[in-house]
């Protein structure tokens, strides 16, 4: 296990980050251009993404970026 120490607004600056990349890696999935193995290697690092969110951001904002079955595309 590791440790970080970050100040309020590197922390927020992260949540941003995520946030943003989460978005990017969601829309991509709807393209129905992009193979099925990409999206299948895209749908693992948005839950590596997630879990890091997780340890930032409150239950609110978790809850905006939780992936249910309903959202997610077929491919």
């Amino acid at each position: 296990m590791l440790g970080l120490m970050i100040n309020d607004r590197e922390k927020q600056e992260i949540e941003y980050l995520l946030k943003r990349e989460m978005d990017e890696i969601l829309f991509d999935l709807k393209d129905s251009r992009i193979d099925h193995i990409v999206k299948r290697a895209m749908d693992e690092r948005y839950k590596i993404l997630f879990s890091l969110f997780k340890r930032f951001a409150n239950q609110k904002e978790c809850l905006k970026y939780m992936k249910t079955e309903a959202k997610k595309e077929t491919y």
